[in-house]
């Protein structure tokens, strides 16, 4: 005879509790592996980049709009460049601080 839908399922099956019972496990292993993975290094090159990339964008993006409102002698496009990069720079290093103190 098939069980239906709504017996009850014997009291040690828990699927929820399995599940996060694995992923335990997995993050348990992977803290025991002495070496970074070439995931982990691809990861954190990402994380770096994009990091420095967006507030570049946005900085060459808010010049390029002030260059437009107030075309004068200072290159706002370049200023916000490099201020863009520099806050970059700074987010990727708080990120790497926080993934070296992690390990």
């Amino acid at each position: 005879m098939a069980e239906s839908p709504h017996e009850r399922k014997p009291a040690g099956h828990n699927p929820l509790g399995e599940k996060i019972g694995r992923r335990a496990e997995r993050k348990r292993r992977s803290r025991e592996q002495d070496k970074p993975t070439a995931w982990f290094g691809l990861g954190m090159f990402g994380l770096v980049g994009w990091s420095v990339a967006i507030p570049s964008l946005i900085g060459i993006a808010v010049g390029l709009w002030l260059d437009a409102r107030w075309p004068g002698l200072p290159s706002w496009t370049l200023t916000f460049l490099i201020i863009g990069v520099g806050l970059g720079c700074l987010n990727a290093w708080y990120w790497i601080k926080q993934e070296s103190r992690d390990e």
